[in-house]
């Protein structure tokens, strides 16, 4: 039996890196559709979100048989608990980089969205999904740590962002791109925040401790 439970877990792990990567192609995506002004991308970008729904509930149904049918013990009980988590926050991720796809397919036509640094904002965003990810996958409490450092990076960004459009605003360019840009960063910012509550899951399964259940 428990050869069968590290079995379905490993398995669980596999998804999860898969659900990771969805996430990451979401993003990268909908970063080419704003700053190419590509719309197959924008498309792809919302056809991704759906995937990433369908593996949320895969996995879902995956956690709760090995809950129901095996006899976890207590590190376990952890890291399925903590998927199951994580799994809630990509889906979350996802739908952010849908609508960032949705923005860049209604946005004007643009430089700006070239002349704010918003594609390495993006770059962060995506880097903190994949280590987060990873970070539980290989049990590395110190990869997780090193997301919670990365956030720091990625609202540095944001306000960055924030200042450059007030100024572009203030020197006569088009309003409303600028604030759909805004609206773009603040995605983005949301993106890190999720990688951030991943990385402290799997703080949670390797020692137990987490902020929110303490």
């Amino acid at each position: 039996m428990r050869n069968s439970f590290n079995e379905q877990l490993e398995q669980l792990n596999v998804e999860l890196i898969k659900m990771g990567a969805l996430c990451e192609e979401a993003i990268s995506a909908a970063t080419k559709a704003l700053l190419e002004r590509d719309l197959q991308l924008g498309e792809r970008a919302r056809v991704l979100e759906q995937e990433i729904d369908h593996k949320e509930r895969d996995i879902e149904t995956q956690c709760m048989k090995l809950l129901l049918r095996q006899q976890p013990v207590a590190g376990d009980l952890r890291a399925v608990s903590a998927a199951l988590r994580m799994i809630s926050d990509m889906e979350r991720i996802g739908d952010q980089a849908s609508d960032i796809a949705e923005i860049a397919r209604d946005m004007e036509e643009s430089r700006l969205s070239r002349t704010v640094p918003m594609a390495e904002m993006a770059r962060a965003a995506i880097r903190m999904v994949t280590d987060s990810v990873d970070a539980f996958v290989r049990g590395d409490l110190a990869l997780a740590h090193d997301v919670l450092r990365e956030d720091d990076q990625v609202d540095q960004l944001f306000l960055q962002v924030r200042e450059e459009l007030i100024a572009l605003i203030a020197a006569g360019e088009n309003g409303s791109v600028c604030l759909d840009l805004l609206m773009v960063a603040k995605y983005f910012e949301r993106i890190g925040d999720h990688a951030v509550n991943i990385a402290e899951w799997v703080e949670y399964s390797l020692t137990g401790a987490h902020k929110s259940v303490e």
